[in-house]
């Protein structure tokens, strides 16, 4: 009966009981020729990266005058990648979002304090992040546990790990490049009898996350560039009404949202 439901009516449902809607999705695992396929992106994004750091422009927004435009106009420019933004790989889909946002009255050094502070991160990128360690530190490189929950029609909440390495490019710049070690979404969350799935054969949500960061310090601020790359499971027809909500719509919004938040804790004035 599910699949002659109509996607309004199966969306009304779901809001009122959001735990049904989870149940119905099936799990999928990842495939290696899948896994492959994304790396194979990422190194082509970090050769692109790295090339934009050795030639310039160093970032991304000066690539283009309407994007300095718009930053200056609404304080935060984004644009998609990867295919608008999602582009099918095997059984699963590569995002690619980017991000600029300019925070006034900051230095270099204060922005990098306040996002090496990892042990604060419940605090300075709530809601989304719910628990953050630092697991360790051997000078510019950080091995980090972040818990985030990711609500769209449900709640889907992951235990996370990243081995994040931050780079000098001169004294007004710098590059920093994190990919996620571990992502295992977490049945029960919350309860004393939660547990975690296999990662990689799960629902699907979060199989991957990568991010690219580049920092300069000019014009009396701090511009802030972020790159997200993940990768999610494809997204079956009979359950497209639930998970494309989720899977297409989630990673730009976590991008603008890691933005806005990390404006807000350098610069508490900064409006949202």
């Amino acid at each position: 009966m599910l699949v002659y439901l109509r996607a309004g009516a199966l969306l009304a449902i779901l809001t009122l009981q959001p735990a049904f809607g989870l149940a119905l999705i099936p799990h999928a695992k990842l495939s290696q020729a899948t896994l492959a396929a994304f790396d194979n992106y990422v190194r082509g994004r970090e050769a692109l990266i790295e090339r934009q750091i050795a030639e310039g422009p160093f970032l991304w927004a000066n690539q283009k005058p309407e994007r300095m435009r718009e930053l200056q106009r609404a304080g935060m420019v984004v644009e998609p990648l990867a295919g608008g933004g999602a582009e099918s790989i095997g059984n699963g889909t590569v995002h690619d979002w980017l991000g600029t946002v300019f925070v006034p009255g900051v230095t270099l050094e204060r922005t990098l304090a306040v996002l090496q502070n990892y042990d604060a991160h419940k605090v300075s990128f709530a809601p989304e992040v719910t628990d953050s360690k630092l697991r360790r530190r051997d000078g510019d490189f950080f091995q980090v546990y972040l818990r985030l929950r990711k609500h769209k029609i449900f709640t889907v909440v992951l235990n996370t790990e990243y081995d994040i390495t931050y780079r000098r490019v001169s004294p007004t710049r710098v590059a920093s490049r994190s990919y996620s070690t571990k992502i295992a979404e977490v049945e029960k969350p919350g309860t004393a009898s939660e547990y975690e799935l296999p990662p990689g054969d799960d629902h699907g949500f979060l199989w991957r996350l990568h991010s690219f960061w580049r920092f300069e310090e000019r014009d009396g601020g701090v511009y802030v560039e972020f790159e997200a790359v993940s990768l999610t499971r494809d997204v079956p027809r009979f359950v497209s009404a639930i998970v494309t909500p989720i899977v297409r719509h989630l990673p730009r919004e976590s991008l603008e949202l890691t933005l806005l938040n990390l404006r807000r804790a350098l610069n508490p004035a900064s409006p949202r």
